[in-house]
């Protein structure tokens, strides 16, 4: 285990933006991605990091980015910090295994995210009205259930601090087109059934997933971050069990924590015992070891 990286500073390079996970600076014409060990949750950071998150990330969205690329391509130049251009050379040490220098893309401005099972903010809508997002959905379904095929739910993509919102194909057709929603549409669901195969392999469900795209050179590719814990809910396939909520190797198992505090979910976040931390951690590192086989 190394020491956690909470935040990165490169004297040398240009910081163009902070997420809540990842630091991105502009190298040249290109972008240097760097995953820290900083984790969110209700779009909240917490003041604790998780060791080696950042390195679990990028193993895991290397993985995908070399499994997914028959399907789109992606935006990864390298992940190898010794091909990185010379400006970068001082602070490899620091970017060794939590880094990517990737093309500079023009982002999609929806995220896209594939639900295979009814679970989270969808089966707490499912529970008032049936029609979610403009999607009609089989009467009768408990939570944690599998959709008869999966689907593709687009949302907003909020400001700093606010949160995402499902909207309804029409209005990301609204957005950028509806031969452009199709071809979208279309790309991630291939992406989560070829990836929701190959973890099952594992005995990992996917029971929903983000994917971040964007046009580079008038064509769409894979961007960001890729079937990580973070943008992911992965159940442990041997404990499903519908009708409940589930094991999970991502945050929620966070969630579940923060939720049974007196928290009202907004800054400043509550301190995270070494317990909840240590356990956060496993979850990743069980992910990356049954997904990619690499051990931390």
């Amino acid at each position: 285990m190394t020491t956690p990286v909470v935040q990165t500073k490169f004297d040398s390079l240009t910081c163009i933006h902070r997420g809540k996970v990842r630091d991105l600076y502009e190298v040249e014409d290109k972008l240097l991605m760097v995953a820290t060990d900083r984790i969110s949750a209700f779009d909240v950071v917490m003041n604790d990091p998780i060791p080696d998150k950042g390195a679990v990330l990028t193993a895991l969205s290397l993985f995908w980015f070399d499994y997914l690329q028959d399907i789109v391509p992606n935006h990864l130049i390298t992940p190898d910090v010794d091909q990185y251009p010379d400006v970068c050379a001082p602070y490899k040490e620091h970017l060794r295994g939590r880094s990517m220098l990737v093309k500079k893309a023009k982002t999609v401005p929806v995220e896209c995210i594939v639900r295979g099972y009814l679970s989270g903010s969808f089966w707490k809508a499912y529970q008032k009205n049936t029609t979610v997002c403009g999607v009609e959905l089989p009467k009768g379904m408990q939570e944690s259930d599998k959709f008869p095929k999966p689907l593709f739910t687009p949302s907003t993509k909020a400001e700093h601090g606010q949160h995402d919102e499902n909207i309804a194909i029409a209005e990301m057709e609204k957005l950028i087109g509806p031969e452009e929603s199709k071809k979208i549409m279309d790309i991630c669901i291939h992406l989560y059934e070829k990836a929701a195969d190959y973890a099952l392999s594992k005995g990992i469900i996917i029971a929903d997933t983000k994917f971040e795209l964007g046009w580079f050179d008038g064509e769409l590719i894979l961007i960001d971050e890729v079937l990580t814990p973070d943008s992911s809910r992965f159940w442990p396939q041997a404990e499903y069990q519908p009708g409940k909520g589930q094991a999970s190797f991502d945050k929620q198992f966070l969630r579940d924590y923060l939720s049974s505090l007196d928290w009202d979910k907004s800054p400043p976040p509550p301190n995270l015992p070494d317990e909840i931390v240590a356990k956060t951690a496993s979850r990743y590192q069980e992910a990356v070891r049954r997904i990619t086989g690499t051990s931390f």
